[in-house]
């Protein structure tokens, strides 16, 4: 069975004053429902765990109930309370998985936007045998190294590639390295891949998507907007 942990419990203050980001709205609902109802469309997925923050654990569970897209007979969506980094809430999450959970995919709400052909992707990679997958997108702006508030060369554009999510995982690696790699380690990671090449596993990647932008500043809410209009006037 294929899981998905969707982290929703960070505060956003990039955004500026508002709600905290995973309640901020996108054309009248809560951003984080938007890539709740992605992975609760797809066949291949059914469990999801939602980690809010735990002031808002009652909110997520009302927002799912009174959707009415979501009901699913085959779906199991729990909600839990996240930690104090993105890390342990992650953790918190695997924490909730089911013992025939055997792939999981971890997701951030904030990108909201993420089209099904590459969580379709990502869950087709690890079918096929692979332990670790993260889908990728050139990076298309000129990159300089910035140490200590000085700024360093250009660094060639070709070799890099920016990581989104979401970040697929057989079971047992990412449980591992969240349970090898945890607060008291010392070892701090943006994302979950980093943990897991630690332990001396190999990434695989397939290809993003540009709408799987992470939404972080005012701005990106207005491009989310403007990248749901289109879709509205696709399916029109």
């Amino acid at each position: 069975m294929v899981a998905v942990v969707i982290t929703a419990a960070g505060a956003g203050d990039r955004l500026g004053p508002g709600a905290p980001k995973a309640h901020r709205l996108l054309d009248g609902k809560p951003l984080f429902v938007y890539s709740l109802r992605t992975f609760a469309g797809l066949a291949d997925i059914d469990h999801i765990i939602v980690v809010a923050r735990a002031d808002e654990v009652a909110n997520v569970q009302e927002a799912i109930a009174s959707d009415n897209s979501l009901e699913s007979s085959h779906l199991i969506i729990d909600v839990v309370a996240g930690g104090a980094t993105r890390q342990e809430s992650v953790s918190h999450g695997l924490a909730a998985l089911n013992d025939d959970d055997d792939l999981v995919l971890i997701h951030d709400a904030a990108r909201a936007l993420v089209p099904t052909d590459v969580v379709r992707s990502v869950i087709a990679c690890l079918v096929a045998g692979e332990q670790a997958v993260i889908p990728v997108v050139p990076v298309t702006d000129t990159m300089r190294a910035f140490t200590d508030g000085n700024l360093g060369p250009v660094v060639d554009r070709a070799g890099l590639v920016a990581v989104q999510t979401p970040q697929g995982f057989t079971k047992d690696i990412v449980v591992r390295a969240h349970q090898d790699f945890d607060a008291g380690s010392g070892v701090a990671a943006t994302d979950d891949a980093s943990l897991v090449e630690l332990l001396g596993v190999s990434i695989a990647h397939v290809d993003g998507s540009p709408d799987a932008f992470k939404v972080t500043y005012a701005n990106d809410l207005l491009l989310a907007e403007s990248v749901i209009a289109d879709r509205k006037g696709v399916q029109a």
